[in-house]
């Protein structure tokens, strides 16, 4: 059948280097494989078309681009499963949240930055070992699923908070801390959890899952933030707004069943800290406008003992 290629372009050296949309024709069967339709058009089609891929294996990451609007490597996506369910046009992008250079290539120096930022590589402390330093079995089948990442940038470009606030580390580079914090092999886990608690680190995402759907590996990048939040809470980091609203999160839900909203910003940063709570004033009078402001007196749910009962027990395992 036939398939339509709606492609984004953009030249930076056209003399109107504005992006923009272009359209291409190709057949396509059941096992057609994106790529192969993309090398197509530029091949029999338009030669301009600029696009980059090497193993076509799914191994070196290189083909990672956004195929209606999710990333995707296009190495390994049949192009039948991406037509929508009415129509036969398929919208192709560049990777996001990183400078294109030229159509489908984007630079990768933003991506690289971030992962050199979180010191990728192992800190032992005291003299190296006379021999092969012998790690479990345990801890490196651990590592395994982490390890997997091919650095293709998929999860870095569809995450929702680089696109607002181009100062955080991203899934990829903060996945990449994990596995070292995770390796047993590795002595530096306070002054790397203290780094990742800053600005810009493990408290900045938003837990809103792109990272996880995306990832072609199954890297899981936003379950290691998760973990990586939960070590640093052990490793003392527990007075920034992150760790604190974690902690009353909990709290809040351990104690009524379901979340009191009311609360949960006066205990993250005070009662006192008035240029925070100021900051709310307008959040809060939007919920009030819209009928959204959450009750001032919280009340617990029935059966709250049952819920009180699942943290003991979670509790007690750690």
């Amino acid at each position: 059948m036939e398939v339509t290629l709606n492609v984004k372009r953009y030249d930076p050296d056209s003399s109107k280097p504005a992006a923009y949309y272009q359209e291409y024709t190709v057949e396509v069967n059941d096992t057609t494989i994106l790529l192969d339709s993309l090398i197509q058009v530029r091949e029999q089609i338009d030669e301009t078309l600029t696009l980059r891929c090497s193993c076509r294996a799914a191994i070196c990451g290189s083909c990672a681009m956004r195929v209606n609007g999710h990333a995707v490597l296009a190495c390994k996506t049949k192009v039948m499963e991406l037509l929508p369910k009415s129509g036969n046009t398929i919208t192709i992008e560049p990777a996001g949240n990183m400078p294109v250079i030229k159509d489908l290539v984007v630079e990768f120096n933003v991506f690289w930055d971030k992962v050199k930022a979180v010191k990728p590589w192992l800190q032992p402390q005291g003299p190296p070992p006379q021999a092969e330093y012998i790690a479990s079995n345990e801890a490196m089948q651990h590592l395994v699923g982490v390890t997997g990442c091919i650095m293709c940038g998929a999860c870095v470009s569809d995450c929702t908070v680089l696109e607002v606030d181009k100062n955080f580390l991203g899934p990829a580079a903060l996945a990449k801390a994990y596995r070292f914090v995770a390796d047993p092999r590795d002595d530096a886990d306070s002054v790397r959890l203290g780094e990742l608690n800053e600005y810009g680190g493990i408290w900045d995402c938003t837990r809103c899952m792109q990272c996880v759907e995306v990832c072609p590996k199954g890297v899981d990048p936003m379950g290691r933030i998760m973990a990586l939040r939960d070590k640093a809470m052990q490793y003392g980091y527990q007075n920034t707004y992150g760790a604190r609203h974690a902690t009353a999160f909990t709290e809040l839900i351990k104690h009524g069943g379901t979340l009191d909203e009311l609360r949960l910003p006066i205990k993250t940063y005070g009662m006192f800290n008035i240029k925070q709570m100021v900051k709310l004033i307008p959040i809060g009078i939007r919920s009030q406008l819209k009928g959204k402001r959450p009750p001032i007196f919280h009340k617990a749910i029935p059966g709250v003992e049952n819920v009180r009962r699942i943290f003991k027990k979670v509790e007690n395992k750690r």
